[in-house]
């Protein structure tokens, strides 16, 4: 039993059978690893720099931390209830039906519109090959190919992920090489660490306030990184394969981030970058032009277009399991629940696309689209995150003894922390006019929700209330 709160274990896994369990462990650390990879890191990093100046090293070692902590609490109870709806149900089980029904929800919202961006930073990258062109039209283009991937078994997605992921992860390993070739001066003169202290302002430039502000950009740029738990419903043994993916995956994006990040902040001064929701060009294209290698930017263009479709085929492969199991618990239409041949829950897939496709035409409207659309998200999986943090507080209340491969270190102490700090940045957010955007439509959105569960409870059928 989870508690007189929630659910029986057993019923978790029973009302979302169906899925095909096709991801092997190789696939999943590559999930795992590219979900947290995207054009965040990518395009959003000079916008942190802008924000903060060198200090965003610190900002991403902070928002690493949220990540860490909340990764590790939701794998804990992954590894014992193994389903898509992963910290829904968790939500569901350990807290209330309420905590369920507005957790998958917010968290389908957030990674639509997380797609929305992804492809619409997508859509800027391929004017550099195509100056011009419409960036609307490439993102419609981009989230057809990841829709009709999706749609199919989970086993393709897997592979295609895979390489996807493979292709980022090769690209930030060489591109930390030959920028710290250039920072050291291995076979061309030396950069040098001086952009890192010796600009106006130093370190801290914008003080401790522009070094906050800059861990909500690194908070968005672990967004995915939940991936690995929803995932565990379609691997053959979780047990095993959820904490081999963990091992590897914390130390990899810690040194990913900081490392990629402290090449950027070094070659080029952070007062190039700016704070501006107008970046057109990323600061890795910037870099690799400065080092002569013949069609360097264009190769690292190719590499942040792979990018932004690994980021978008993984929301959408997150969106369309939320809305599964939403439906598979009675919260949502029945036709949402229902699998193809190959197991996939094609129709969850499509909705979402229709959805994502309204959020990729905010770009032909506003240029601000990549800004309006990245504070809504931000704000919807910080309340998420905050949830799995609560969630699994319950969890080992619940069961204080369980043996199990993974073991969140320092408890309750991270979860705690991991709250208080989510916390003040939703204050933060809601305080300063460039962020506000996403209060004025992250708390209707709450609301709505909640006002729907109560509707749905007052009027579902007592058989699917007590599904």
């Amino acid at each position: 039993m989870a508690g007189e709160t929630g659910l029986e274990d057993t019923t978790i896994i029973t009302r979302e059978v169906g899925l095909h369990k096709e991801l092997t462990k190789g696939q999943i650390i590559m999930i795992s690893l590219g979900g947290a990879i995207g054009t965040s890191l990518f395009l959003g990093s000079g916008i942190a720099l802008g924000y903060a100046g060198p200090s965003a090293l610190v900002s991403y070692a902070i928002a690493g931390f949220f990540a860490v902590a909340m990764v590790l609490s939701l794998s804990e109870m992954a590894v014992m209830h193994p389903t898509a709806g992963s910290f829904g149900t968790y939500a569901e089980t350990y807290l209330n039906r309420w905590a369920g029904f507005v957790v998958r929800y917010t968290y389908w919202f957030a990674q639509v519109i997380a797609t929305g961006f992804e492809a619409v930073a997508a859509g800027i990258y391929m004017t550099y090959w195509f100056p011009g062109s419409p960036v609307w039209m490439w993102s419609l283009g981009f989230t057809a190919i990841v829709l009709y991937v999706n749609s199919r078994s989970v086993g393709n997605f897997g592979t295609a992920e895979y390489w996807l992921a493979f292709i980022k992860v090769t690209a930030i390993i060489l591109f930390i090489i030959l920028g710290v070739s250039r920072i050291f001066g291995l076979g061309a003169p030396a950069v040098g660490l001086h952009n890192l202290y010796q600009l106006p302002g130093g370190f801290f430039p914008h003080g401790l306030h522009g070094m906050w502000m800059a861990v909500m950009l690194g908070t968005l740029s672990f967004v995915g990184i939940e991936v690995i738990a929803v995932t565990s419903g379609e691997v053959p043994n979780p047990e095993k394969a959820i904490p081999a993916a963990l091992r590897t995956m914390a130390i990899r994006l810690f040194l990913f981030y900081v490392l990629a990040l402290t090449v950027v902040a070094a070659i080029i001064p952070w007062t190039e970058t700016g704070a501006s929701v107008a970046v057109t060009e990323s600061p890795f294209v910037k870099i690799l032009t400065l080092t002569g290698i013949p069609h360097a930017a264009g190769i690292m263009n190719f590499v942040i277009v792979s990018a932004a479709l690994s980021g978008m085929n993984t929301n959408v492969y997150l969106c369309s399991r939320m809305l599964f199991s939403l439906s598979r618990g009675n919260y949502a239409p029945a036709i949402l629940g229902r699998l193809s041949k190959t197991g996939a829950p094609v129709m969850a897939t499509l909705f979402s696309g229709i959805c994502i496709m309204t959020a990729v035409l905010l770009a032909k409207f506003t240029p601000r689209a990549y800004a309006y659309l990245q504070g809504v998200a931000l704000f919807s999986i910080i309340i998420v995150w905050m949830m799995i943090l609560v969630s699994h507080l319950r969890f080992r209340r619940v069961h204080p003894g369980a043996t199990l491969p993974v073991r969140m270190p320092f408890f309750p102490g991270m979860q705690i922390a991991g709250l208080v700090l989510l916390s003040a940045l939703l204050i933060t957010m809601a305080l300063d006019p460039d962020w506000r955007l996403s209060w004025i439509v992250g708390v209707p959105w709450l609301g709505i929700l909640s006002a729907a569960y109560f509707i749905w409870k007052k009027t579902a059928s007592p058989s699917a209330a007590a599904a």
